[in-house]
């Protein structure tokens, strides 16, 4: 049977993969100039990211239930707190990279606070998915 806890554990890895993807792209941009689709790659993958970490935030409030007692309850509450913090800097950076390309306007200065917010996030899903590998592989799923 189909249980809503699993709604979680299967979207968590979509903002992982496309924030550090679309991150790595943009990275690649800077020493490929000429390669106009990196930008563009990092860009879609930035917009689905936020998507993705949208997704995960509300996913994991509605359908996990926090851990009671123990150490775990430390490693949650970091883990929701990397959570909210990726989703907050992908949001910000999102919504001023799409300002920036419907308004053509992407070699502006401001490209480089949406790359320091992008880094930001990528770090930040980092650590939220390792707090959360920690939580379920050492606490929740011991060998």
């Amino acid at each position: 049977m189909f249980d809503t806890t699993d709604f979680h554990p299967m979207i968590v890895h979509f903002p992982i993969a496309l924030i550090m993807v679309g991150f790595l792209a943009d990275v690649v941009f800077l020493f490929f100039r000429s390669e106009k689709c990196l930008s563009k790659t990092g860009f879609y993958l930035m917009v689905l990211g936020t998507l993705a970490a949208i997704a995960a935030w509300v996913t994991g409030q509605l359908f996990t239930n926090a851990p009671a007692q123990g150490e775990v309850v430390n490693i949650f509450e970091r883990h929701e707190t990397g959570a909210l913090i990726t989703m907050i800097l992908m949001i910000i950076g999102a919504t001023i990279r799409i300002y920036l390309v419907i308004r053509k306007k992407e070699d502006t200065s401001l490209k480089w606070i949406v790359f320091i917010l992008y880094l930001l996030a990528f770090g930040a899903v980092s650590y939220t998915g390792f707090m959360g590998g920690t939580m379920v592989y050492k606490y929740l799923m011991p060998i």
